[in-house]
């Protein structure tokens, strides 16, 4: 029996089982995207101030390019509403204190009264600053 449970061990080892767990440093990332995500969504202006490095660079999908206080007086004012607001199929790599999201942004953006179907492809650099993990760049862009 014990040399079973060595084998499965084994097995499991080389068959990517174990390795494909997430680090907790990337649970930690995709727990701070959730965070700006839900933060987007409901208008949380202390929460996208949290999250988000002093030095950000906000890229949209037509190009415009904004910094952290554009970027959050726009979700503050409405400029940037959304009904609802996901992010999908989203990998992260790991390089020291930078992080890399990709992530498939999906939204029903409202522009006054109207709903508009937003689906477009992001690229998210979140760097670890003082313990915390901070969004310092995004680009989206059209697929």
């Amino acid at each position: 029996m014990k040399k079973m449970k060595v084998l499965i061990g084994f097995l499991c080892l080389f068959s990517g089982y174990v390795a494909a767990t997430p680090s907790s440093a990337e649970k930690d990332v995709a727990q701070a995207v959730d965070h700006l995500t839900q933060a987007m969504l409901k208008k949380n202006i202390p929460e996208l101030n949290a999250l988000t490095a002093e030095n950000l660079t906000y890229g949209h999908s037509s190009g415009k390019i904004q910094n952290k206080q554009e970027y959050i007086a726009d979700i503050e004012t409405g400029r940037s509403a959304f009904k609802t607001l996901e992010m999908q199929n989203q990998s992260i790599t790991l390089s020291g204190d930078v992080a890399l999201v990709r992530n498939h942004f999906s939204a029903q953006a409202l522009k006054g009264t109207e709903v508009i179907p937003t689906e477009i492809e992001n690229f998210q650099i979140w760097q670890k600053q003082k313990g915390k993990w901070l969004l310092v760049g995004r680009q989206a862009f059209k697929f």
